[in-house]
């Protein structure tokens, strides 16, 4: 009797530690939905978070994703761990798996990010992870795999964008360290090894841009879909990860968050650079047309590409595009 009460002690702690998450894998239909969202600058208590809890819902009921990705500032409001817990409910109560990455505001409200990081880990559904030893705290892969579950059809990177600059040099927001890009081709040239020597479709998601966003938005003959109200805030440092990317042939399209008025795609060097659509409230600045929402982005098996759309808080879809199909040059 002992020894049965060990081991059911030791699987509660373990379903409640979110061991027993979901495998993440491709439908039947050969598809996998994600929706981001980003920036929902949770304040406990606050009017514009039930603003924020409503469009949540909506999106979720309306998409059913496969996987929610929260790409930073998800709380900003003291208790942070209230504040968590109440982001979370939407995703929570329908049971839908979930992956967090910090923005620069989340370890602003009382608790270190890797404070944060153990209260996460403990939900049950919370596939988010982190590698010891690098910058940062929310670095990790997610790999899905195929309808039949034989095999890794793709891979998703998370990424800790940090905060603000250390260098009194490069004064403005921090950038994805030499290491963590490091961290990042040695798994990538794993995959790809156990992958045939074919590289993995891929995505990466992170909180602040790469300086590349405002050299394709900026570019004439870039083709952009949606909303760009201001200069990405990037760093003013450019550390290299998209030339990583680009030599390791994986990531098809980065979505970011952090500038609350963008929400816009685009084509870069073979690349998609995406942001996620605001899912805040007016407890930030948001003066965005249509208010908040949140990005669905759908892969399906086998192909090196992907579906792409916003969702916004009243069920309208707006902004769809196909990579690379609507971004082949004609």
């Amino acid at each position: 009797m002992r020894m049965l009460r060990l081991v059911l002690m030791a699987l509660s702690v373990a379903a409640y530690s979110g061991l027993y998450a979901q495998t993440l894998k491709f439908g039947s239909d050969k598809k996998f939905k994600i929706v981001q969202f980003t920036d929902v600058h949770w304040v406990s208590g606050s009017e514009h978070s039930a603003v924020s809890e409503k469009c949540m819902n909506l999106v979720l009921d309306e998409e059913k994703p496969d996987l929610v990705v929260f790409s930073g500032d998800f709380v900003t409001g003291k208790p942070a761990a209230k504040g968590l817990d109440e982001v979370l409910q939407p995703t929570l109560s329908r049971g839908i798996p979930f992956a967090m990455t910090f923005g620069n505001h989340d370890d602003e409200q009382g608790l270190s990010r890797a404070q944060l990081f153990e209260l996460i880990k403990k939900y049950k559904g919370s596939l988010t992870e982190t590698t010891p030893g690098i910058s940062g705290v929310t670095n990790y892969t997610l790999t899905l795999k195929s309808s039949d579950g034989d095999k890794d059809a793709a891979v998703i990177y998370i990424f800790d964008s940090n905060s603000y600059s250390p260098l009194e040099v490069a004064k403005g927001y921090d950038w994805i360290k030499t290491d963590q890009i490091n961290w990042y081709v040695d798994k990538s040239k794993k995959f790809t090894a156990a992958n045939d020597g074919n590289a993995l479709p891929a995505l990466a998601f992170f909180h602040i841009p790469l300086p590349e966003f405002n050299e394709a938005a900026s570019n004439e003959d870039a083709k952009l879909i949606g909303t760009r109200r201001e200069k990405a805030c990037a760093p003013v440092v450019n550390s290299g990860l998209f030339t990583a990317m680009l030599e390791q042939g994986d990531v098809m399209g980065v979505f970011v968050g952090h500038d609350h008025v963008n929400d816009y795609a685009v084509e870069w060097k073979g690349m998609m650079l995406c942001y996620g659509r605001f899912t805040g409230s007016k407890n930030t600045y948001w003066d965005i047309p249509g208010d908040n929402g949140a990005r669905v982005i759908e892969l399906e098996e086998g192909k090196r590409g992907f579906r792409s759309w916003i969702r916004m808080n009243d069920g309208k879809m707006i902004n769809e595009f196909s990579f690379p199909e609507d971004y082949v040059k004609k």
